[in-house]
């Protein structure tokens, strides 16, 4: 019978990239895998043409003569080899029957998704712990080192991290023979499967301990509150995070520790406002200092600091003061405080001042320009802002 088109097997069209290739295929081997189709003969003949269009189109210069020779060119005088089901079916291995499609489904996915598991060997590995650290606009900016106390898993003191009772001994596990490992092997239409998983005996340690630590029951560590030092650089951001390499907790009897990660937290400012490096502030003004300009002091993440404002200033105009913001993240250059001013209303005037309102309503130069399209713009102009 003859061979089906390898691109209709996949269903794509000529021209398809390599990752529509590997996509497709993924999607075939998945959907006709005979572990997911137990006595299908059908669907394992469906697996096996989608595995020899991938062999072929997988391949840049198989795939060169295929497109330009069809099934002919391959095996032929134009293309050595070509594809051979042999490979697969006289493998004895797990690994073997799958070691060309690793690269689609990325090593240990593929067993993940038709049943095969690796085993760990060995002590295991402490885990990862996450210390969140709050800080100020203020610390941020300058940098700073802080002291953070938490708790972890540390090596028990009793057994040195054993897990064993003082002079006993671990004893080499009788399910795994030390290896730390069980592998299963079933038998199918493709050959043989093996299925290793770690040994459920000894956790995958190879050792198995009968008299116990009777201080941390044979984990070989118990819970601590430690204290450490870290140092902040300046400019780290809400989210960012501070790695202490080895400072988790320790693995199960004499496992290796994992790491501690302390997870900034920027506290909220009473005065300031982040936008990146840039903090803002907003300064109210009166209606006369707007007018007439005036010098004012505000405040800065260091210091304070003084700027003018000058004459016929509208509400909402924003001022710059270069340098006065956030330092950038293991950088260089710094962000600026921008002042936004704010012309602020009297909500209560007493007769006196009302009348002097009035009176200043009279005056042709204190009427506010037309609204409009265009008016901040207008506004500026006139300014000269």
């Amino acid at each position: 019978m003859s061979k089906r088109d390898y691109y209709d097997v996949l269903g794509l069209q000529r021209g398809a990239t390599d990752g529509d290739i590997k996509k497709a295929y993924r999607k075939q081997a998945m959907k006709y895998h005979p572990d997911r189709n137990a006595g299908d003969e059908e669907a394992a003949a469906r697996f096996k043409e989608a595995a020899e269009a991938y062999e072929v189109l997988g391949d840049a210069q198989k795939r060169q003569v295929y497109d330009q020779y069809g099934h002919a060119g391959l095996g032929g005088p134009f293309q050595g080899g070509g594809f051979q089901w042999s490979d697969f079916t006289h493998a004895t291995d797990f690994e073997d029957i799958f070691s060309n499609l690793d690269d689609v489904f990325g090593g240990g996915i593929l067993g993940d998704l038709f049943g095969r598991r690796g085993g760990r060997r060995g002590p295991q590995r402490g885990e990862d712990l996450r210390i969140p650290l709050r800080l100020t606009l203020e610390e941020i900016a300058s940098g700073v080192q802080k002291r953070i106390r938490f708790a972890r898993m540390d090596r028990c003191d009793t057994c040195a991290g054993s897990g064993a009772r003082s002079g006993a001994a671990a004893r080499t596990c009788s399910v795994c023979n030390g290896m730390g490992q069980v592998r299963q092997a079933t038998r199918s239409l493709f050959g043989q499967f093996v299925n290793v998983t770690t040994c459920p005996q000894c956790n995958g340690e190879g050792k198995v301990i009968g008299d116990r630590c009777s201080d941390c029951g044979g984990e070989g560590r118990a819970k601590k509150t430690v204290s450490l030092s870290v140092n902040i650089p300046a400019g780290v951001t809400d989210g960012n995070y501070i790695p202490l390499r080895g400072q988790g907790s320790v693995g199960p009897r004499d496992g290796t520790a994992g790491d501690c990660m302390v997870l900034i937290e920027e506290a909220e400012h009473e005065h300031f406002e982040r936008h990146g490096n840039d903090i803002l502030y907003e300064l109210p003004i009166s209606f006369s200092q707007a007018a007439l300009g005036a010098e004012v002091t505000v405040p800065t993440l260091n210091s304070r600091a003084e700027m003018k404002i000058p004459a016929g200033t509208q509400s909402g105009q924003v001022f710059r003061l270069k340098g006065k913001g956030i330092p950038e993240l293991n950088g260089y250059g710094t962000g600026d405080q921008l002042v936004r001013v704010m012309v602020w209303t009297p909500a209560r005037l007493n007769e006196e001042e009302k009348a002097l309102f009035r009176q200043l309503a009279d005056f042709e130069n204190v009427q506010p320009p037309e609204g409009g399209k265009g008016l901040f713009d207008r506004m500026k102009e006139a300014f000269g802002a």
